[in-house]
């Protein structure tokens, strides 16, 4: 299997992260984020196997995580909570992600996709 690739169009980052991956020849799977959301259960899978903690997985400049007060939501929430309410709104994953299915990366830094992905 390739790289899945779960990235919104519309996105800056995602739109770079892209165009590294397309630059060095990768095989990926592009998933649109927002209309086919992760499942709770690939959330827990992705967050685990990222080794970064679940808050790093919001999209803390989105809109609707200002607007649904998420900072508050989460504060006390354990990793089950805040993969469900992740995965309720596409919008509210920070992004891209890329898997492999073993490592993972969030967001797009052109030098943490130099040492994963190259």
């Amino acid at each position: 299997m390739g790289l899945m690739f779960y990235w919104y169009p519309n996105c800056g980052t995602c739109k770079k992260a892209k165009k590294w991956l397309d630059e060095q020849k990768l095989d990926y799977k592009p998933v649109h984020i927002v209309d086919t959301p992760p499942s709770k259960e690939k959330m827990l899978e992705l967050i685990d196997k990222s080794g970064l903690p679940a808050k790093k997985f919001f999209n803390t400049s989105g809109k609707k995580y200002r607007e649904q007060n998420i900072k508050e939501k989460i504060k006390d929430a354990d990793t089950g909570e805040m993969a469900e309410l992740l995965t309720s709104d596409g919008m509210l994953i920070k992004r891209p992600i890329v898997t492999d299915g073993e490592n993972v990366t969030v967001g797009f830094k052109e030098e943490v996709f130099e040492d994963t992905w190259k």
